[in-house]
């Protein structure tokens, strides 16, 4: 199995910026999608931004501008820059990817989800 676990989250002022980083437990060998989610307060989970294995990259219209998905492939991690942040940004943000996995053996192409990290945005 492989689990996805994120960091960076916390409270920040609006305004300011942070940084989420998703890890995965085994070597990201190939991806068809890695995605950032996020689920407001009372809202569904909708999502933020995406970067396929083509290298092309989506954003909610809400963030362009101001958010930047980026993998890192020596930290075998998938990270989020979010800047400029605002009230509406608040939300738990999930980790998601699309892909296969060396390390301790192969696995193939299945979809994993991280559990998810609160980021809250204070006026």
């Amino acid at each position: 199995q492989v689990q996805l676990v994120e960091s960076g989250g916390g409270l920040v002022q609006a305004g300011g910026s942070l940084r989420l980083s998703c890890a995965a437990s085994r070597i990201i060998s190939s991806f068809r999608v890695m995605a950032w989610y996020r689920q407001p307060p009372g809202k569904q989970r909708e999502l933020v931004a995406s970067i396929r294995g083509s290298g092309d990259r989506n954003y909610v219209d809400s963030v362009k501008g101001r958010f930047s998905i980026s993998r890192d492939n020596a930290k075998n991690t998938v990270d989020l820059q979010m800047n400029s942040l605002k009230n509406d940004d608040t939300a738990v943000y999930y980790c998601h990817i699309r892909g296969s996995f060396v390390g301790g053996g192969f696995v193939g192409e299945r979809d994993y989800w991280g559990q998810g990290i609160q980021v809250t945005v204070s006026s």
